[in-house]
């Protein structure tokens, strides 16, 4: 990929005598790409992203946009001269002006009288609605002018303050979709912030977990899913078993089975306890009794079974001891089994060591 242009470095940020909401984070945007900082309310994505547009002076650390400092201990440049555009979560239109006005604002005389403006609005699909206020759009098509407000300025970066949450669900995908092809057709850099695990791992490029103030752990979407770096980032990002175990080498001993360790245990170290994550479409149910490579798993019942339509979640409850634990199951829609049904739970494919 190409080389950064947005690069925070151990930045920190309190409001007044409180505890830091932002505790040394690291985080790494290169050219041309949709990072996404994925976290609970609270943990400082907000802020982060004001201290990026230049909104909040921080109190250590640096902000570096391509070779131009924006923060450090010595400078602080004011936001208007950072080449950050910024989109709130509510989008911010003036309720008095038009979508071409809205979009306009704030451009210099030139740029307005140029056919700046209408590309824009031809861009993101609102060419017909440029003499409307907001009132009269939905939320989705809110969130496109508020977009094509930010683009206009032309920005370097541009930040995205959970620009989804107000949408209703059946219109968040869709328009989320829609802008991150748009971004992706504009080059533009993008960070965006979200609660939203699902957002956040199936639309950017690269997603950096933020908790309690600090960067837990940043990789492509898929690196994240297969390989977290704790037991707290496996069940943020999805669903996941964190089962004990026992490593040895290239292998881990659990109560589903023997399975091979994403990264080999280091050499020397013998056999240890850890626990391993398990994603629940790695297990595989069968009916007890039903004989066959069945009958080597691992006795449960069935305790719930949560129907999503493409496919269901199936609560296991082993009882091999116990204090055996309950486990998550994915299932193929349709494949449902009645709370009670006695079962037996394999296992397959890598599975990575956490703390």
């Amino acid at each position: 990929m190409s080389q950064p242009i947005l690069n925070v470095a151990d930045l920190w940020k309190r409001y007044a005598r409180a505890e830091p909401v932002l505790r040394g984070v690291d985080l790494s945007v290169p050219a041309g790409s949709l990072v996404a900082v994925l976290g609970v309310s609270g943990c400082g994505k907000t802020t982060l992203l004001r201290a990026i547009a230049g909104f909040e002076r921080i109190e250590r650390g640096r902000i570096e946009l391509g070779e131009r400092t924006l923060d450090d201990d010595r400078v602080h440049l004011a936001p208007e001269r950072r080449s950050v555009g910024y989109v709130p979560q509510d989008g911010a239109l003036f309720p008095n002006l038009d979508v071409r006005a809205n979009v306009a604002f704030g451009l210099s005389r030139s740029r307005r009288r140029a056919s700046v403006v209408d590309d824009l609005l031809e861009l993101v699909g609102l060419a017909q609605h440029a003499h409307r206020h907001p009132h009269q759009l939905s939320g989705g098509e809110q969130q496109r002018v508020a977009l094509a407000r930010a683009l206009a300025r032309e920005p370097a970066v541009l930040l995205l303050d959970e620009p989804f949450s107000a949408l209703d669900a059946s219109l968040r995908a869709s328009v989320r979709e829609e802008v991150a092809a748009l971004l992706r057709r504009q080059g533009a850099t993008t960070v965006l912030v979200t609660h939203d695990q699902e957002e956040a791992l199936s639309l950017a490029d690269s997603v950096a977990v933020l908790r309690d103030g600090v960067v837990v752990q940043q990789g492509t979407p898929a690196e994240l899913y297969a390989a977290p770096a704790d037991a707290g980032v496996a069940t943020f990002v999805g669903a996941a078993n964190v089962l004990d175990a026992q490593l040895d080498g290239e292998w881990a001993q659990t109560i589903v089975g023997r399975l091979p360790l994403r990264e080999r245990a280091p050499a020397g170290s013998g056999t240890a306890t850890s626990r391993v994550v398990i994603r629940p479409e790695q297990l595989r149910l069968a009916l007890d009794g039903a004989g066959g490579d069945a009958a080597k798993g691992a006795l449960g019942t069935v305790e719930r079974c949560l129907f999503y339509g493409h496919d269901a979640l199936v609560h296991v409850r082993l009882l091999v001891s116990p204090d055996a634990p309950a486990l998550l199951v994915r299932v193929v829609g349709g494949s449902l089994l009645a709370a009670g049904a006695p079962v037996r739970v394999s296992a397959r494919g890598q599975v990575t060591a956490v703390a």
